[in-house]
């Protein structure tokens, strides 16, 4: 369950691709493609996920604020509170994860919601792909570029 001011609802199963390669020098670890643009309804799911990888909970996100409907401040996963930050100033679709593991970070490329399927899989794949080195606010442009969209 996930909470925010007293309003609980069971969490979204993410659509989430990770990439297996550890190579810290690539500028992302994979893709999201959340359903909507609330926050409380997407991030829990997510978070729980990426708790799944092991090496520690996911304690703090980082979003680009124009992105989200709403910005809560905190999100109460699972019993634990996760910070949320939303910043004018982050990357277009790009989402941070961190854990309390010192240095452990997740840099996630976030596709918008009613994003076209096949423009979104194309997006999941790269982002995700082991030798990719796009940042994310440039995938999608390029992708869209490449359709003739």
């Amino acid at each position: 369950m996930s909470r925010v001011a007293g309003f609980e609802q069971e969490p979204t199963t993410p659509r989430v691709r990770l990439r297996d390669a550890a190579n810290r020098e690539l500028p992302l670890h994979g893709a999201w493609w959340p359903r909507s643009d609330d926050p409380v309804t997407e991030l829990p799911g997510l978070i729980m996920a990426l708790d799944e990888l092991g090496d520690g909970i996911v304690t703090r996100l980082l979003l680009h604020r124009p992105s989200w409907s709403a910005h809560p401040a905190r999100l109460t996963v699972n019993g634990r509170v996760v910070t949320v930050g939303y910043f004018t100033t982050q990357p277009l679709n790009l989402l941070i994860a961190m854990r309390d593991s010192y240095g452990w970070r997740l840099d996630l490329l976030t596709i918008p919601p009613g994003t076209p399927e096949d423009v979104a899989e194309q997006a999941m794949v790269q982002a995700s792909a082991d030798d990719n080195d796009v940042p994310a606010q440039f995938i999608l442009s390029g992708i869209e570029a490449a359709n003739g969209e």
